[in-house]
């Protein structure tokens, strides 16, 4: 059998600029992919995200990164014409959802000022899962989501499991998972499979920014059984091998790429 090889397709991801996003967006292009991202930094990061997309240009791939937020109707809708001249009618092979930018506060909390708010509550599952939904749409509409793409929502273990201070974000999780079963369901006729990637517990920006992340790491590196945590490069790999036509009839599936942590209790 002739090997599929993922050399001159595209991905697009969303969440870009660092931790799971950059470093699906190396793979990827690595293999020969050529690359769209989304990501939203001030300035002082940019010298970074130049550097790496460098990097990624020199295997000879088109790097294209568009800095605006993700969840914004208008600029989404402004930037997908400038990727369906770029590409023309073929679909985009690999989409990636890895957006984390949400609140951190608690439920409830010794004064109001404390506790989560709606505006708060609503902003996190719309970035975090619900802009998966209206992405995919727009794509769709302009010929760049059909036959043979892959879909993926970076989720975690908090679609399922409990962290004081991750209420909103685990809400979002859970989200995001449901939105890929439908999408893989809808779609499914069309040829586009969407999975969601549990990643394990993974040393990133986002992770940082979580009150008790230090504890999260050390619990993490004691009970995974292959006795370290997961890695961007872990989940990016994982990703490039679903894109691939033989992991064709795998869709709708919450699939972990974390060396066995989900299954110690």
């Amino acid at each position: 059998m002739k090997a599929f090889s993922l050399q001159g397709e595209w991905a697009f991801i969303l969440g870009s600029s660092s931790g799971f996003g950059m470093a699906i967006a190396k793979e990827l292009a690595s293999r020969g992919m050529n690359i769209f991202g989304v990501h939203f930094d001030r300035k002082s990061a940019m010298e970074q995200i130049n550097k790496d997309i460098e990097e990624m240009k020199a295997n000879g791939v088109a790097v294209e990164f568009f800095n605006m937020n993700a969840a914004d109707e208008e600029k989404r809708k402004e930037t997908i014409p400038k990727m369906k001249e770029k590409i023309g009618d073929k679909p985009i092979r690999t989409i990636v959802h890895s957006l984390a930018f949400g609140s951190l506060k608690t439920y409830f909390g010794d004064t109001e000022k404390d506790e989560l708010i709606q505006a708060q509550i609503e902003m996190t599952i719309n970035v975090m899962a619900n802009s998966l939904v209206y992405w995919t749409q727009d794509l769709r509409r302009a010929g760049l989501v059909g036959q043979g793409t892959r879909i993926f929502g970076m989720t975690s273990a908090g679609g399922h499991r409990v962290w004081q201070s991750y209420g909103a974000v685990s809400a979002a999780k859970a989200a995001l998972e449901s939105h890929i079963r439908q999408i893989a369901l809808e779609l499914a006729p069309h040829g586009v499979r969407a999975n969601s990637i549990c990643a394990g517990v993974t040393d990133t920006p986002a992770l940082r920014k979580i009150p008790g992340n230090e504890k999260m790491i050390e619990i993490a590196t004691q009970r995974n059984p292959s006795g370290r945590l997961t890695t961007p490069e872990d989940v990016a790999q994982a990703i490039a091998v679903l894109s691939l036509p033989e992991a064709d009839w795998i869709t709708g599936n919450v699939i972990h790429a974390d060396g066995g942590e989900g299954i110690v209790g």
